[in-house]
């Protein structure tokens, strides 16, 4: 999506790591009309196909989750939380995950009164690294035999490779960014 690396080119700093730091507008400070556009570009990609739920992880998804379902009928968003807290059911799907950003990792968990055999599902992040977020989202999926219609993310690492291996298992995988290097502190997309 030309838009969304047209903002990474002006606003994104590159970190040690390639660590590429998009907290300006997506990830920390929201540019809710920006993300809209996005929301709505995936929701498009995605008419039509029978999803019934979003499923994304805290924190950083739930933005583009939610505006993305909106352009969607208003379908449910559901968030895998990375602390259970007290007030959430004793009966969860749960999946460890390692962040990549963080550098640790978490078990991740969500209700089981909210995924089920019956929901046809799009599972959403804002970044795609090495795909152990995804993964963990795609594990939880499978223990509520819900099916696994599609996924997107904002943007995508596509030199970690977490990407390639998701299409290779067959996912539909809809990255609106694909920064396919980091090269003498530039970004280099990938266009697929």
């Amino acid at each position: 999506m030309k838009l969304l690396e047209e903002k990474i080119l002006k606003d994104a700093k590159i970190l040690d790591g390639n660590i590429i730091k998009v907290d300006s507008f997506l990830n920390h400070r929201l540019e809710t009309d920006f993300l809209d556009k996005l929301a709505m570009e995936i929701a498009n990609y995605f008419s039509g196909k029978g999803i019934n739920k979003i499923l994304t992880i805290e924190a950083s998804g739930i933005a583009l989750a939610i505006l993305t379902a909106v352009h969607m009928d208003n379908i449910p968003v559901v968030f895998a939380k990375k602390a259970r807290s007290k007030n959430i059911s004793a009966k969860v799907f749960s999946s460890k995950v390692e962040s990549y950003t963080y550098g640790k990792f978490y078990n991740v968990t969500v209700s089981k009164e909210y995924l089920n055999s019956s929901d046809k599902l799009l599972i959403i992040d804002d970044f795609l690294a090495t795909g152990f977020a995804m993964e963990g989202l795609i594990d939880i999926s499978k223990q509520a035999k819900a099916d696994i219609i599609g996924l997107s993310v904002a943007i995508e690492k596509g030199f970690q490779n977490g990407g390639d291996n998701l299409r290779k298992k067959g996912f539909d995988l809809l990255s609106l960014a694909v920064v396919d290097s980091i090269e003498n502190n530039t970004i280099i997309f990938r266009h697929l």
